[in-house]
């Protein structure tokens, strides 16, 4: 039988779909299962190692000693701020600056590499060894502002160093306060020497661990059973998950956003499937007719039906794996310079996904039409009735659909995603479908009310969709489902790459001004803005401890977080206003504006933290003096911006009368760098902090995550668009049936040509409008729940979703019609 229907072509529509279905599947899954592992690999180079332990005394030995059993390569950091100074040789004047000092032992670093010039602007190249002893690397901004050079010397402590190279890229610089000073790095066997290092510096100490997956993870668990067992202060652990937390967050959505793409390819081939399943079932009407004439019995038609499908699954879904691994080399090889970064090869789990999920979709969506030809009588299957038995279609469509439903969730990794997804396909299943009915129905009966309002086109395309409601409602289902996964991808592809773009656009600011005094605030201000820097805002901070919440006292013990403890353990950084900050969002509460009282605006996560909700009364201690008031907003920040923001805002009449210094942002072009040098000349106790180097190494790795974010929705496009395609293939012998009828019966060109058209339109336009709907609803919740976005309702997505599905149905109709035009109604009517 399947050779049979292999050479009457029978299976070419079915087999097509499910091939082009699991390359795209496989396709997507190869070329993310590398790109997680590149981005994992990158990510790992941004710490340095696979696993860090990191102190604020020396890390106990019981560490190292854990990691050399495990066989695992290590290293150690010191990092502390310090100043250094050289002297100037054209005035003989000394030059000093805050610097962050970071010793490294030989083997550092584990992960990656520091990169290295000989001069400012020149050529880099990796270093193949920690500096030589009596000698330092340096930053080039640290090498300007201390006018010396290469070859020159600086005094660290009460020891001079000799200048080796110029420290180009740092990849695991780290985001902490001591980090934004521009860097001198040396051996840690010279630290000593420096005098630098005693009792009661405030010094970073950080073990490396890198090694086997198996073994690090082994290590990971040891390290984390004694640092919460052991209860040990001062220690904590980071990994790729753990730590550097805006990388993470780069991280994690693009791994959300390639899973993404995956699901929504896996849901157009279920839609095209289930279709060339319904139109296989459809031509096999009178084949089963037959056969139950002769005897056959219901197992045996079914045993028959499945062993076929489960021979195309099989062979079909192999097909489409090698079709997807070399597809997705030749897509890569075609990005060229899009992904300049050499990739891991590929593991075996994207092609067996890639199978498990081909027979899952043949299994769920192309045996269910079948079933219900294995059990009605045969005389009802010659008379083309199916009766009842439907029902039995839909109760395996029930099943197939939350097997697939499992899957997705399955192979997004996460409930979250993966049930956000399987349960808008689900829903907007049953709600496509119901208000597909429902639109039929009424359509039908307003044209025959308005029978002279109504052409005659409308009113029989109107009247032959609602006749066949159940095969119309599945095609207008197949095409919202199918328009939805694709606009879904389009507004989601956007507004994610806007997010992070905007995130950290090239014009964040990476210059921070902290320490201005109150009488100082003017002069900055106004030499600022004499210097090109009008919109530098100087905000207020003023430093409190939260002493009480609601009257009951604060302490570090009644928390069990670490992050918890840490936080009302030391001051925070209190602020007041009148303006709402463009880049914070109120999530719960109001803004207290203009208000005189006083009152709390709290940062969301920091609430969360603490525990504190809406309504609770916060006091803070300031210098002795004590201000407190209640809980009236919480706000949403966005960190990744690097403007200055606070955990907790309150109105001037709060907190203007005490002390505060003020603290500003802004973007300096590199050219520019003597502004900050004349700056603290006039003002010495302004501390200036570049974090150009960090914005630039987020750049780097955001430009990789958007290209791979592209290419993907590229490709997936295209596989979406050919995958729709043979959705709207499923319901062309029905049409190429009733435009012969309609022939024959007399009908000119013309008139089956105005039917056809008011069908299209019909079908495409209802199609498109849920789509639009859909899409804007699950992308909602997706940028909400999943990407952490804020998105607002896009009004042009619902005239594009109409015009889209009535594109998309003329194309399927046009192809169908084309043919029936150009024939003899009798030779059409053969055919059909």
């Amino acid at each position: 039988m399947t050779a049979r229907d292999w050479r009457a072509g029978e299976l070419t529509m079915l087999l097509f779909a499910l091939v082009l279905a699991v390359a795209a599947l496989a396709s997507v899954g190869f070329l993310a299962d590398r790109m997680r592992q590149g981005l994992e690999r990158d990510g790992r180079q941004m710490i340095a190692a696979d696993f860090v332990v990191r102190a604020d005394h020396p890390v106990d030995p019981a560490f190292a000693q854990e990691a050399a059993s495990l066989k695992l390569a290590t290293a150690t950091t010191t990092i502390f701020p310090s100043m250094i100074s050289a002297t100037v040789a054209a005035s003989g004047s000394p030059a000093s600056r805050l610097a962050a000092i970071k010793g490294v032992s030989p083997g550092y670093p584990l992960r990656g590499a520091v990169r290295l010039a000989p001069a400012p602007g020149a050529a880099d190249a990796p270093a193949t060894a920690i500096p030589a002893p009596g000698t330092v690397w340096l930053d080039p901004p640290l090498l300007d502002a201390l006018k010396t050079r290469v070859g020159g010397t600086v005094k660290v402590g009460t020891r001079v160093f000799t200048v080796a190279a110029v420290i180009t890229r740092e990849l695991d610089r780290g985001f902490g306060f001591v980090n934004f000073s521009p860097r001198l790095m040396m051996r840690a066997d010279d630290l000593a020497s420096t005098g630098l290092i005693g009792y009661g510096s405030r010094v970073t100490y950080r073990l490396l661990v890198a090694g086997p997956d198996a073994q690090v993870d082994r290590f990971a668990k040891w390290a984390r059973s004694r640092v919460d067992g052991g209860k040990l202060r001062g220690v904590n652990l980071e990994s790729l998950q753990d730590g550097q937390p805006q990388v993470r967050q780069t991280i994690d959505r693009a791994s959300h956003f390639l899973t993404l793409v995956s699901l929504l390819t896996a849901l157009l081939a279920a839609v095209a499937i289930a279709m060339a399943a319904h139109r296989f079932a459809r031509r096999h009407l009178d084949g089963c007719a037959a056969m139950r004439c002769l005897g056959v019995s219901q197992w045996t038609l079914r045993a028959l039906f499945i062993g076929e499908f489960l021979t195309i699954g099989v062979l079909g879904s192999i097909a489409g794996v090698v079709l997807g691994f070399g597809g997705h080399l030749v897509l890569l090889n075609w990005l060229g310079s899009l992904v300049d970064v050499e990739l891991p090869n590929a593991s075996v789990w994207p092609g067996l996904q890639g199978i498990a999920m081909g027979l899952v979709l043949l299994l769920g969506f192309a045996v269910p039409p079948l079933l219900p030809l294995t059990r009605v009588p045969p005389v009802h299957v010659i008379r083309r009735e199916l009766g009842d038995e439907q029902r039995v279609a839909y109760a395996a469509y029930g099943a197939g659909v939350l097997l697939f439903a499992l899957l997705l969730v399955l192979a997004a990794g996460e409930w979250k995603l993966g049930g956000i997804v399987a349960g808008g396909f689900a829903l907007g299943l049953l709600v496509f479908g119901g208000i597909a009915r429902a639109a039929l129905w009424a359509a039908a009966r307003f044209v025959r009310r308005e029978r002279g309002g109504a052409g005659v086109g409308w009113r029989y395309a109107l009247a032959s969709l609602e006749r066949r409601s159940g095969a119309s409602a599945l095609q207008i289902t197949a095409l919202g489902i199918g328009l939805m996964c694709l606009l879904l991808i389009a507004m989601t592809r956007n507004d994610l790459i806007a997010g992070w773009r905007n995130a950290t656009p090239p014009d964040a600011p990476n210059q921070f001004l902290i320490d201005i005094q109150p009488d100082q605030r003017a002069g900055v201000a106004t030499y600022l803005t004499r210097h090109g820097q009008p919109d530098a805002a100087l905000s207020p901070m003023v430093r409190g401890r939260l002493v009480a919440v609601n009257g009951k006292p604060v302490n570090p013990d009644n928390y069990e977080k670490a992050d918890a403890k840490r936080l009302v353990d030391r001051e925070f950084n209190l602020s007041y206003t009148t303006e709402l900050p463009g880049d914070n969002r109120v999530e719960e509460g109001n803004w207290f504006g203009q208000s005189e009282k006083p009152q709390v605006s709290i940062e969301q996560g920091l609430a969360k933290l603490i525990g504190v909700k809406l309504g609770d009364t916060l006091r803070f201690d300031v210098a002795g003096l004590q201000v407190e008031g209640p809980v009236t907003s919480m706000r949403k920040l966005d960190w990744n911006s690097f403007k200055v923001n606070f955990f907790v805002l309150m109105p001037p009449a709060a907190l203007a009368d005490f002390p505060a210094t003020f603290i500003t942002s802004f973007h300096l072009p590199p050219t520019q760098q003597t502004l900050i040098d004349g700056l603290v000349g006039q003002y010495p106790n302004v501390t200036a902090i570049d974090i150009a180097p960090i914005l630039a190494q987020i750049q780097r790795t955001l430009q990789q995550v958007i290209g791979a974010v592209q290419f993907l929705f590229l490709f997936t496009l295209a596989a979406g668009v050919l995958v729709l395609y043979a959705a709207l293939a499923g319901t062309r012998d029905e049409r190429m049936r009733e435009s012969a009828l309609l022939r024959a019966l007399g009908a000119s060109h013309r008139q089956v040509r105005s039917v056809q058209v008011a069908e299209f339109v019909a079908v495409g336009a209802l199609s498109g409008l849920m789509a639009a709907l859909g899409a804007q609803a699950i992308g909602y919740v997706l940028a909400s729940r999943v990407f952490e976005f804020h998105i607002d309702f896009n009004p042009w997505l619902v005239p594009v979703g109409i015009v889209a599905g009535v594109a998309c149905a003329a194309l399927g109709g046009w192809l169908s019609l084309r043919r029936v035009l150009a024939r003899p109604a009798l030779q059409s009517l053969r055919d059909a």
